[in-house]
């Protein structure tokens, strides 16, 4: 982010604090929209700022763990519960097809979207596949039970394995 906020500027400070939670709506507004969040360069072409500003405001929410960026690069990889990448957990929304990082985010696409899913996930433990969906706010299925091992108190270590 720019350093144009200071102690004796509060109202700039709060302007950039704006702009950062706005790009964060915009990058979930585009992920619910296509499926894939939107790249630095349309969120510069978005807010009418610079590639550079639209870095700093990227590498700003990685940091504050609104999303997570592949590492070393400004590509989005995670913006819970979307995943910008396959992974065992498809779920069909509204249409849609997206990606979920684990089980519990399955879950949250539905919820985020407020709308009925179908959700296609692999069960880790024989490969079985498993079919599951949420109606009027209600999961369906066959029983499968999500095992989560690591404590949620260090998910934020490494998002990715998490």
């Amino acid at each position: 982010m720019s350093n144009t906020g200071s102690p004796e500027n509060p109202q700039a400070d709060a302007l950039e604090e704006s702009l950062l939670w706005d790009v964060r709506a915009f990058v979930y507004q585009t992920f619910a929209a296509a499926s894939q969040p939107p790249t630095v360069a349309d969120t510069a072409a978005r807010f009418q700022i610079g590639v550079d500003e639209a870095t700093a405001l990227y590498h700003e929410l990685d940091g504050r763990h609104a999303f997570f960026l592949e590492p070393g690069t400004t590509d989005i990889r995670i913006a819970n519960p979307f995943s910008a990448v396959p992974t065992g957990f498809r779920v069909e929304v509204l249409g849609r097809s997206y990606w979920a990082n684990c089980a519990w985010d399955a879950l949250g696409i539905p919820a985020a979207l407020h709308a009925d899913a179908l959700i296609e996930a692999t069960d880790s433990g024989g490969g079985e596949p498993l079919l599951l969906s949420v109606r009027d706010g209600q999961l369906h299925g066959d029983g499968a039970v999500a095992h989560f091992v690591v404590p949620f108190d260090n998910w934020y270590d490494d998002m990715v394995f998490t």
